[in-house]
C-alpha cells in the first residue's frame, strides 16, 4: 500500500487520495454503499478519523494511530475483496447509521428513494401497518419508520443472525414502541388476519447463472440473501401471490427483483406490474396494488 503523503504529516486528503489509488489499481468491484473507490477511500478515512463530509476536514491533520489503522483496513479491503462495511461493521443507507456483520446483505435497495418520496402517488395517504420481508438488517423497515413515524412496522427475518442485528438497529434507531422483528419464512410469522397498507420485499432474487459469475466482494454476501433459484424466483413467486391477499384496501406491494424482472413477467403477463425509474439508479422494483396504474386489485 501507498503510505499516503509526501513530506510532513499525513493529512486526511492525502490519505484518501492515497487509499483511493491504491483501490483504483487493484480493480475492485463496488456497490456496498459506493459505486466508485474515491467515495469508498473518503468514507473509510473519515469513518477511522471520525470526522464529518466536509471540505474543512481534508487539510486536518492525522496521528499514526489512525493513518495505521486506515493502511491496515484498506490493505484488508484489497487482498481479501471483503466489502467496506463488513471491515467497519456497520453501513450507511439514506443517511441512517446500520450495524452490520460479515455474511448479511449490505443495504443498497433503490426502493429506499420510493419511501424517501412517500410512495407518492401510488399511497393514497400514509400508511398504518408496514411489513418487511427478508429485512437483513433492518434497512427498509426502519427507514419507512421514520418515514412514517406514525406507523406500525413488522420486520421479516428466515435467518436467526440477521434478525438479531436487525432488532440491535431497531433499539438503536429508538423504535422499539412501534417495529418489532419476528423470525420465520415470509408471511408465515404473521397472524393470519393481518393486512398491510405497505409491504416492502427484497428478497433473493439473483438467477443460477447470474450466482455462478459474481464478482468476489458478492461473494462474501450470503447466498441466502442472494440466490432465487433457476429463474431468481423462487420466493418472488409467493410474495407476488400471497402478497395481493395481505394488502389492505389501498395497500401497496413493492419488491425488488433486479435482473429478474424479465422472468416474472413471463411468470405473470396478466398481472398490472409498474415500474418506477429511480433518480440515483436502480432498476428492477415493481409496485403492485390497488392504487397502481393499470390495477385491477381489489
Amino acid at each position: 500500500m501507498t503510505e499516503g503523503g509526501g513530506p510532513g504529516p499525513v493529512t486526511v486528503r492525502s490519505l484518501i487520495e492515497a487509499t483511493s489509488a491504491d483501490f483504483e489499481g487493484a480493480s475492485l468491484v463496488f456497490g456496498h454503499g459506493t459505486d466508485n473507490a474515491w467515495d469508498e477511500a473518503t468514507l473509510l478515512v473519515l469513518t477511522v478519523a471520525e470526522l464529518e463530509d466536509d471540505l474543512a476536514n481534508l487539510d486536518r491533520p492525522l496521528g499514526e494511530t489512525k493513518v495505521s489503522a486506515v493502511h491496515k483496513l484498506a490493505r484488508r479491503r484489497v487482498e481479501t475483496r471483503t466489502p467496506l462495511a463488513y471491515l467497519l461493521g456497520h453501513c450507511w443507507y439514506h443517511g441512517l447509521r446500520f450495524e452490520i456483520e460479515a455474511g448479511l446483505v449490505v443495504p443498497r435497495s433503490p426502493i429506499g428513494e420510493l419511501l424517501e418520496q412517500g410512495c407518492e402517488p401510488w399511497l393514497e395517504a400514509a400508511p398504518e401497518h408496514i411489513l418487511d420481508l427478508c429485512t437483513g438488517t433492518g434497512c427498509l423497515g426502519i427507514l419507512a419508520a421514520h418515514c412514517w413515524p406514525d406507523a406500525a412496522v413488522t420486520l421479516v427475518e428466515l435467518d436467526a443472525r440477521a434478525a438479531a442485528v436487525a432488532r440491535r438497529n431497531v433499539t438503536a434507531h429508538g423504535l422499539l414502541d412501534r417495529v418489532v422483528v419476528l423470525e420465520g419464512d415470509l408471511f408465515e410469522p404473521l397472524a393470519k388476519e393481518a393486512s398491510f397498507d405497505l409491504i416492502l420485499a427484497n428478497p433473493p432474487y439473483v438467477d443460477a447463472g447470474d450466482m455462478s459469475s459474481l464478482p468476489p466482494e458478492f461473494r462474501h454476501e450470503p447466498s441466502l440473501g442472494l440466490a432465487g433459484g433457476d429463474d431468481g424466483l423462487d420466493l418472488v413467486r409467493r410474495i407476488v401471490d400471497e402478497g395481493q391477499q395481505r394488502l389492505s384496501a389501498r395497500g401497496l406491494l413493492v419488491c425488488e427483483v433486479g435482473m429478474s424482472a424479465p422472468a416474472l413477467l413471463r411468470a405473470y403477463p396478466a398481472l398490472p406490474f409498474f415500474w418506477p425509474e429511480f433518480e440515483a439508479g436502480g432498476e428492477g422494483v415493481f409496485l403492485l396494488g390497488p392504487a397502481v396504474p393499470g390495477s385491477d386489485l381489489t
